[in-house]
């Protein structure tokens, strides 16, 4: 597969996640604080749940269903009950828009 566009980067609110779906493959968009767009998997390594019905605080999702926080930048919970990463995509921005490849994940 290849990259294809999810979104606008006008499409976000910041500190907040959006759901897209890539091939089948559930990604969590955030727009940061700081202007940067990220993706990650959109389930939860231990609940099995939507990360983007969480929260977005600094650099980090939190997940609603059981508080596992997940850096938007390497994947990996910071806290319990979670203790594996999820997956952090290559993002790119080209006129506003932003295209993901559900199968290139950032080598962390």
């Amino acid at each position: 597969m290849t990259r294809q566009k999810v979104l606008a980067v006008s499409d976000l609110v910041q500190d907040q996640a959006t759901r897209v779906v890539v091939d089948d493959v559930p990604i969590a968009v955030v727009l940061d604080g700081t202007g940067a767009v990220h993706a990650i998997g959109d389930t939860c390594s231990h609940g099995q749940v939507s990360l983007a019905e969480g929260f977005v605080d600094g650099d980090t999702l939190e997940c609603w269903a059981h508080g596992s926080a997940f850096s938007l930048v390497t994947g990996v919970p910071e806290n319990f009950p979670a203790y594996e990463p999820v997956p952090v995509f290559v993002v790119e921005i080209e006129d506003g828009d932003i295209y993901i490849d559900p199968n290139v994940t950032k080598e962390i």
